[in-house]
This record gives structure tokens, sequence and C-alpha cells, in this order.
């Protein structure tokens, strides 16, 4: 028996967690320059319904992993999903339903880009089933939109936010970003102020960050310094509150019930499902004792054509895998965690990780009572190194 089989052997989970399904669809209109993701310019027509069959083709090799389990929320990321049209969404989420089943009150979100807004695009969305939608804005300055490469102005923002209602969206997410290229302290709090306007229940707000393989990377822009990065932080983080906004999880912020449900399903390591082109996944495999990461074919060309199967890989975690990954989740989520919840996600006991955690009480970064932790403020902003503190050795 190897090591990780011993381990997996000892592993005690009372049941699995719950069940999230992300489907990835891969284009867009342009790469922008700080993007990261598994994105690729459309060229031409998009295949469409050759896309939805094997996005479904994708999920039912999966389904007999999760046989009994009930879907609480599904997420339609990119790239750009609004690119597909109403019929293809609808047709997607039909599918789904007939494969699993589905809360009633289920979840799903589905991105959209205010450059590919249209008014009965949205109300197409709407009646297909999405009853959440994620819009990009990233900002209302057109000179900083320019900056980042996106193919809206701010006008088209506002109007994408004013059309999403229209179509009857009781849930909308705005997307900000702050420490934009040259962007002054007045500039960041002015597009809170234009989010804020919207009245919006989510607003997901993260400064950006200089990513690797993206063409900012290679050729940086001239950034706020750190000074201003932290008076725009602190600033914004002061006017949501104001504004009525829980800070639930570090970038998000929301309306009381109206937390995203898929992502904090992310943040307490829950499962999901991973579909499309370069979509991970994550499975607990409650009786064999196993947590396994599940990664899909990555070029969208690649993917769309293979008949032996779409996953390209399938990595088993090890119990040092498992401590971190559920702390680098865990921890953004602004709200205690105790030991119960750490077994019932992980399998160990918590006394794998207590000594690690009382050093860090020491050091101010969290504060440990009895089998339950909270970030201090000081850990809060220096997440990164507590984390590190759990990476697996080697």
């Amino acid at each position: 028996m190897t090591d990780l089989e011993r381990q997996e052997h000892q592993r005690r989970f009372p049941a699995p967690p719950p069940l999230s399904l992300y489907v990835h669809l891969p284009w867009c209109v342009r790469k922008c320059p700080y993007c990261d993701f598994n994105s690729h310019p459309l060229r031409g027509d998009a295949p469409f319904d050759a896309c939805v069959a094997a996005l479904l083709e994708d999920l039912e090799t999966d389904l007999p992993k999760v046989w009994g389990r009930t879907l609480q929320s599904v997420f339609i990321g990119g790239g750009t999903p609004s690119l597909f049209p109403p019929e293809a969404i609808a047709a997607l989420i039909a599918g789904i339903r007939a494969r699993l089943p589905c809360r009633p009150d289920m979840e799903i979100t589905l991105e959209a880009n205010p450059g590919t807004a249209e008014a009965a695009r949205f109300a197409g969305y709407r009646e297909a089933g999405v009853n959440r939608l994620s819009i990009g804005v990233q900002s209302f300055d057109d000179r900083l939109l320019a900056r980042l490469g996106r193919i809206h102005n701010g006008e088209e923002a506002h109007r994408a936010v004013a059309m999403a209602r229209e179509a009857g969206f009781e849930r909308i997410n705005l997307d900000l970003m702050y420490g934009l290229p040259e962007q002054r302290v007045a500039e960041a709090l002015a597009d809170l102020e234009a989010a804020i306007a919207h009245e919006p229940e989510h607003v997901s707000w993260y400064q950006l960050t200089l990513e690797p393989n993206t063409a900012f990377h290679h050729d940086p822009p001239p950034l706020p310094d750190e000074d201003a990065l932290w008076a725009m932080r602190e600033a914004g983080l002061a006017r949501l509150a104001a504004a009525g906004f829980d800070h639930y999880e570090v970038s998000a912020h929301a309306r009381p019930g109206a937390a995203c449900r898929h992502n904090r399903n992310y943040w307490r390591f829950g499962d999901y499902l991973g579909i499309g082109a370069g979509a991970h996944g994550k499975l607990t495999l409650a009786g064999e004792g196993r947590v396994v990461r599940t990664v899909r074919r990555r070029h969208p060309e690649a993917w769309l054509r293979a008949t032996g199967g779409r996953t390209a890989s399938v990595r088993r975690l090890s119990d040092d895998d498992l401590v971190f990954e559920y702390l680098l989740n865990r921890l953004r989520l602004r709200e205690p965690l105790d030991a119960g919840e750490f077994t019932a996600a992980t399998g160990l006991d918590f006394a794998r990780i207590r000594p690690r955690l009382a050093q860090a009480a020491d050091d101010g970064l969290v504060r440990l009572e009895g089998d339950r932790v909270a970030l201090t403020p000081l850990g809060e902003r220096f997440l990164d190194d507590l984390t590190a503190r759990f990476l697996p050795p080697g």
C-alpha cells in the first residue's frame, strides 16, 4: 500500500459536501491584456450547438461519481458566455437538469460582457433559467477601460445593467477592479459610486494583478503605488459597508441574503464538477476516502474534437494537499471556521493543524479560541503569508 493509499484508507467523511457545477465557455471577442483565463478570441462563427453537445457529454463522464447527489448551483463562465445565443444556453440548462437532481431554487449564474449585451439576449437568458447575472464592468471610466483593452465603454456598461433589470434579473453582480493603470484614488471610488447607484445585489471588487503569461506581465503598465492601493482599498471597503454590503469574502460584497451560493461553495471547500475546455473540478469520493481534482483538455478545438474522453488529468489529493487547499479557500471567507467543519471537508483530525494555527495566533494572524479559528485584521492583510505556512513540503 502506498503512502497516499494509506492516507485515503484512514480518512473519514461523514458525507460528501454540497455539489456545484462550473461550465466553461472559452470564446471571447478579444483577449484582454490582463486576462490569464483559458479564453480564446472567436474566429468566425462559434460552434454553439456542437459545444453544448460536448459539454453534456463532458458532464456524463462524471455522473457515476456523483449518483444520488443534488446540484445546488451552476456557474457559466468564460471567456464571454454572453456570446452564446439564449437558445444554446437554454439547451445547456435543460440538459443539465435532465442529467442531475437539482435544488428547486438552484442558483444559475451567467457571466456577461457589456460589449456583447443585448436586451433581447438578456430576456432570453432569463427565460432559459438563468437567475443571476454577473456583468464584467471592471470600470465605468472610458480612459481606464481603454487601458484595460475592454471592448465596451462606460455608457455601454451602464446600459447593460439597466437592460438586465428590464429583463427581470433580481440578482445582479457587478465585477469591478481597482489599482488600474495610472488610476487615482478618486477614480476608483467614482467607479464604486457608479456601481452602487445601480443598486446591485452583489459587487465583486478586487485589485488588478499582473498574472504570468499575460500581455501586462510581459509589458507592465504604470500601476498605482502601494500607498495609493491601500488608500483605495480602505476607502472602498468603508464605502461598500456604508452602502449596506456585507464583506463576506476577500473580494465579495453582498446585500443581506444575496451572497453567491456557487462561490461560497468553492470557499467552503465544497465539491464541483468542471466541464468545458480547461475546466477544473473537485470531487469527494467519501466512500473511498478520496478527494480528486480533475482538469479537462485545455484548447477548445482539441476539447471539441476529442472522442476518447475530454479529461486531461485526475489528481488524488494527499493529506498535505487537503490541508493547504482547504485553508487556501476557507480563509478567504470572513467568518470563523471550526474543527468539525475542517474534519467534514478534509476527513482529517483538527489536531493536525492546531500547532501551526497556535503559532499563527502568537504572531497575531488568527484568533484561536478552543476549536474555532478567525482571521485578525493583520491576518486578512497578510493572508498569502498565512496560507503559505501550510504549503505541502517539497
